[in-house]
Formats: structure tokens, sequence, C-alpha cells
């Protein structure tokens, strides 16, 4: 005996149906994943402190213990990273500092172009650790800069260490990345 058509059809309808059922739930939830990546990026960047778009520093406001540990020294390193085209440096590749003691040093920028660019750079810290302890009282880091054709500038970072540091840190490097915000100019401009 020989399968209705008609039979066959239905069934096939019907496995089609359910085929197309599955693929669009698999289609939300890649959606839904791609979606949640986001805010989940940004909260694995926060609990490790990498790649963290910093605000000014909330202990500073505060009044806090001003006093200088004179008995310690901590080298703190400069680096700079740029993805664009400008040149990005800090002015000094070092300094030797005591914990409590108020600091400021400069990096420059320049941008090489022929067209203003709005850029932002965003802070890291090596060890991870002696990113709690390094508190900056004024940074460009703050803010996205708005750099016109060909312009240098000098930009600061003004900061501290807290004192309660640990002993067994006695070297920080701190190091910014500064990088294009693309169409931002555009916006600016």
């Amino acid at each position: 005996m020989a399968p209705d058509p008609d039979t066959s059809e239905k069934t096939a309808r019907k496995l089609n149906a359910q085929m197309l059922g599955k693929l669009l739930v698999i289609a939300t939830l890649m959606f839904g994943f791609g979606y949640a990546l986001v805010p989940l990026y940004r909260k694995i960047c926060e609990l490790t402190g990498v790649n963290v778009l910093t605000q000014k520093d909330a202990a500073v406001g505060r009044v806090g213990n001003s006093q200088i540990d004179k008995t310690r020294t901590i080298t703190v390193e400069f680096d700079a990273n740029s993805q664009g085209p400008w040149r990005f440096r800090p002015t000094v590749n070092s300094l030797q500092v005591h914990p409590g003691e108020m600091t400021q040093v400069l990096y420059e920028v320049v941008n090489m172009q022929a067209r203003s660019v709005v850029a932002q750079a965003i802070p890291s810290y090596a060890p991870q650790q002696a990113a709690e302890y390094f508190k900056k009282v004024e940074c460009f880091c703050f803010k996205q800069q708005t750099l016109g054709p060909n312009e240098a500038r000098q930009m600061p970072v003004v900061f501290y260490i807290e004192p309660t540091l640990p002993k067994n840190v006695t070297v920080i490097t701190l190091s910014y990345t500064f990088f294009e915000i693309a169409g931002a100019a555009k916006q600016a401009g």
C-alpha cells in the first residue's frame, strides 16, 4: 500500500514548522546573549580593573589622612599606548614618590592629522591590586579630549598613593591607552 501524499505532505509541513520554531528560539537566544555581552563585559572589566573608564575618585572630595610616609618610596612608572594617528607619551618614564605625597606628571599628545579628533584615555595599573590605592585628583582620562588639526597638548595627572598600600608593593605602573572615539569628531564639529 502506497503512503498517502496528503499525509506525508502534512507530516513534512509539521516537521518544517517545528524546525522553524526551534530555529527562531535559537536565534532569539543568540540575540539575547549578544545583547547581554555588553553589560557582562563592563561588569567583568569593573571587577578585574581592566579597561575601566575612570571617573574622579570618590575619596578625593573627603578629607583623609594627609600624612606623607617618608619612610617608604614607591617607584611609579608611566606608560602610554595609542590607537590612532597621533603621538602620545609621558614626559617622564618614572618617578619616586612617598605614599600620601601629591604628585603631578604630564602626558603629551600630538594630533598628527589635518582634521580634529575626539579621543579618550583609559588607565590600567600593574600590579592590579595597586589600582585601589592609586588616587587621581585630576586626570585627562576623566573626559574625552578634542584635539584640533596638528594640535599638541600637555595633559596633567595629579595623584597620590594611599599610605595603606601593602608594603610588598614597591613599583606601580600607570599605563594609558589613548584611542579615537569613532564619529565623535563629526558630532563635536
